[in-house]
């Protein structure tokens, strides 16, 4: 059997042929006739299509991805899945690189490849903490405050006007006089530390 898999980190991402419809064609023209697909950055080690993949496939069968960093982002982390197929007789075929199989030069284009799909998550890595922290210096020199992640959706006295209507109502009737959703509102009620 020849399996795909396909995986994005999110679902709107498109870029540079990397959607989930762009994989999946290269997949199917390949001859991938099953395909599993994950929305999961790559950072995370639990994607369940992927474990679901993993224990689907048996000797004999031919795994295909279009890159390496879809299936996997750490050297460590691709070295030990590929290595794990090609134990149970696996072929792994990843576009853009080729066949990989037990063969020394086999095993040595795997982890040159490897070791630069790890450079490059690390450079990504490595380029956000450069962004983060410009970002802190033209807010501090703007005498305002960095906050890290989205930005809050209400704003203090919009949470304060709420808690202080939870006192005489009930969730479902603050919900329906702010419009925040009543998740929002428990958090809002667990932290009570709020700046008025």
């Amino acid at each position: 059997m020849i399996y795909g898999y396909s995986r994005v980190s999110t679902r709107g991402q498109a870029k540079d042929g990397n959607s989930l419809e762009a994989q999946e064609h290269l997949l199917k023209e390949n001859g991938a006739t099953v395909i599993f697909s994950d929305t999961y950055t790559g950072t995370k080690s639990s994607r369940p299509e992927l474990d679901k993949l993993m224990d689907t496939m048996q000797s004999g069968d031919k795994l295909i991805v279009t890159k390496l960093d879809r299936i996997a982002r750490s050297m460590s982390q691709g070295s030990e899945l590929v290595t794990s197929l090609l134990e149970k007789d696996i072929t792994v075929h990843i576009l853009n690189i080729g066949i990989l199989d037990n063969t020394p030069a086999s095993k040595l284009i795997r982890g040159i490849f490897f070791a630069f799909a790890e450079f490059e998550r690390d450079m990504i890595v490595e380029r956000t903490q450069e962004g983060k922290t410009i970002a802190k210096e033209n807010a501090k020199l703007k005498g305002e405050v960095f906050i890290e992640g989205r930005p809050p959706t209400y704003k203090r006295q919009q949470v304060k006007h709420a808690l202080e209507l939870l006192e005489s109502h009930s969730y479902k009737e603050v919900e329906a006089l702010t419009g925040m959703s009543k998740s929002t509102l428990i958090r809002a009620k667990r932290k009570q530390v709020i700046v008025y």
